[in-house]
């Protein structure tokens, strides 16, 4: 089984490498892993001048999956849009077809207390966001900047969706229900926008294949405030890549810490891509202080849903949870009476707890 590793920039060099370190622990127990590294985003821009090179695309598609860091940072931020660090992380999931970004939001019982809101509110949470990955705003066209007959500029995009996109994302909510807790909530702007009454009519139609799963559908403004006042209400999210990418990142810090949760980025053939949801923190760079904890915990993640190792994504997760109990806590989680480790000593803790 051959896995891709894009550490990109930022902390992403210093997290991916434990997150690779754990993969090589469970590969001298007989988990036979290949790995092969390649630069992407800005590293790439810097080697060649393109955030995805060709040789780096050859390594993604010669693997079953991709371990990616982070990639960005503001050296690059007056480079064309083209070469910009993060167009190498649009462009990988448009090319492999990365539709369904899966986005779990777990409060660990040791970590209840780091969320800025109530212990009671957030204590036991377990939610999972669906975010359609390749379709709406982001890819839509046209798109641009134009001056008008009056002489004035203006920027456009245009959100969009076709049947099938919002059918088969459909499909992916109520089959991870099922999994679980067998209820699907749909987030869309219906009231306002046509592109997602028409998604709330395609989830509404695909319901019918699931009658064991209960299917509600929320306004994003709504959702965005429930999210904050009752979040355990939901089980499985399902959303579009705009209001999808807002809503996972505001449930990221229901836990505590953006620094501890992973991401799955799949296609039909459940060729995934993936990443921690936090950025790249140039400003803490190589100063071994970043929570490598997301980036490990989305390699579990690639060993369930690409290499079909359910056994091995267990005991990482396991060994995550161990270390937890045992009081290690990087500082994006840091308490009064645990213990402050760093980037690498956190690698080696659930090294040992494996």
């Amino acid at each position: 089984m051959k896995i891709a590793v894009l550490p990109g920039d930022g902390i992403g060099p210093e997290i991916t490498e434990q997150a690779v370190r754990v993969l090589r622990a469970l590969s001298r127990e007989g988990l036979r892993i290949e790995m092969e590294t390649a630069p992407v985003g800005g590293a790439a821009v810097d080697a060649t001048g393109d955030p995805l090179p060709e040789s780096t695309l050859k390594v993604a598609q010669a693997a079953d999956a991709i371990l990616f860091g982070s990639v960005g940072g503001p050296k690059y931020d007056s480079l064309p849009r083209a070469q910009r660090p993060e167009q190498g992380l649009l462009r990988l999931r448009k090319h492999f077809d990365l539709y369904a970004n899966l986005r779990p939001a777990i409060v660990y019982p040791e970590l209840a207390h780091a969320s800025t809101l109530k212990t009671e509110v957030v204590a036991g949470l377990d939610l999972l966001i669906l975010r359609e990955l390749t379709g709406d705003i982001y890819f839509g066209q046209p798109r641009g900047v134009r001056t008008t007959e009056s002489g004035e500029r203006e920027g456009f995009d245009t959100m969009r969706y076709t049947e099938r996109e919002i059918r088969r994302i459909a499909h992916t909510a109520f089959r991870a229900a099922r999994k679980r807790s067998l209820r699907v909530c749909s987030v869309d702007k219906a009231n306002v926008l046509e592109t997602t009454q028409f998604w709330r009519d395609v989830v509404t139609e695909v319901h019918r294949e699931y009658e064991d799963v209960a299917l509600s559908h929320m306004y994003v403004d709504n959702a965005a405030m429930q999210l904050i006042r009752n979040p355990k209400q939901f089980d499985v999210i399902v959303t579009g890549n705009m209001f999808g990418d807002i809503l996972s990142d505001e449930a990221s810090m229901l836990t505590g810490s953006i620094g501890m949760l992973p991401s799955a980025s799949l296609n039909e053939s459940s060729y995934g891509l993936y990443e921690p949801i936090h950025g790249s923190a140039p400003d803490i760079a190589g100063k071994d202080i970043a929570n490598p904890l997301a980036t490990i915990l989305s390699a579990a993640m690639l060993l369930r849903y690409s290499l079909d190792q359910e056994e091995a994504a267990t005991r990482i997760e396991q060994a995550v949870r161990k270390v937890l109990a045992q009081g290690f806590r990087t500082a994006d989680i840091a308490e009064a009476g645990k213990r402050t480790v760093g980037t690498t000593e956190m690698g080696e803790a659930v090294i040992a707890a494996l």
